[in-house]
């Protein structure tokens, strides 16, 4: 192989097509845009307008909906984690949390808690500390003879006053009905 013989594979490379170049190229004078009129021109954002029907996006129901500051938790499945005792990066002795967790290798970094999923089977006796597990996985575990013991978010004061106030409305209107 030599220098002057280098190319690229067949189809690689495409040429840019130039507008505007006369009327032999196919693509002279209007260059492809018709004639006249708000599309003929540069820098066109007409978007949704449908000739002053109500548009489409506007015609279709508004559905669901995204949390506001929703969390992101780490999940772990109960299968990963005896992986990791067999393998032998987790120690069974202790309490394990997060740290604990990221340490071991199991997750890499901590979001905003950590949930025990009750997938797999579970035969090492752990004390889990985390913010969620299924009902399945505090079963398993505890089965397998260990304990989960759940975080406790700190409430602000406003939230908690919200909470009573919406429970109050509830027991109001049932005790209405």
């Amino acid at each position: 192989m030599r220098l002057n013989e280098i190319k690229d594979n067949a189809g690689a490379s495409k040429k840019r097509v130039r507008v505007g170049r006369g009327i032999g190229s196919g693509v002279g004078k209007t260059a492809g845009r018709g004639h006249k009129g708000q599309k003929a021109r540069n820098g066109v954002a007409i978007g949704g307008f449908e000739g002053g029907q109500m548009p489409l996006y506007r015609r279709l129901p508004k559905r669901g909906f995204s949390k506001w500051r929703r969390k992101s938790f780490n999940e772990v499945s109960l299968a990963r984690l005896q992986e990791a005792v067999d393998a032998g990066m987790l120690e069974t002795a202790g309490e394990i949390d997060a740290d604990a967790l990221i340490a071991s290798g199991i997750l890499r970094r901590a979001l905003d808690g950590v949930r025990i999923l009750g997938v797999g089977e579970l035969k090492a006796a752990l004390n889990l500390k985390v913010d969620h597990a299924t009902a399945s996985a505090k079963a398993a575990i505890e089965k397998a003879g260990g304990s989960v013991t759940l975080i406790e978010k700190k409430v602000l004061a406003d939230d908690e006053a919200k909470r009573a106030k919406t429970a109050t409305k509830k027991a109001n209107k049932a005790n209405a009905k």
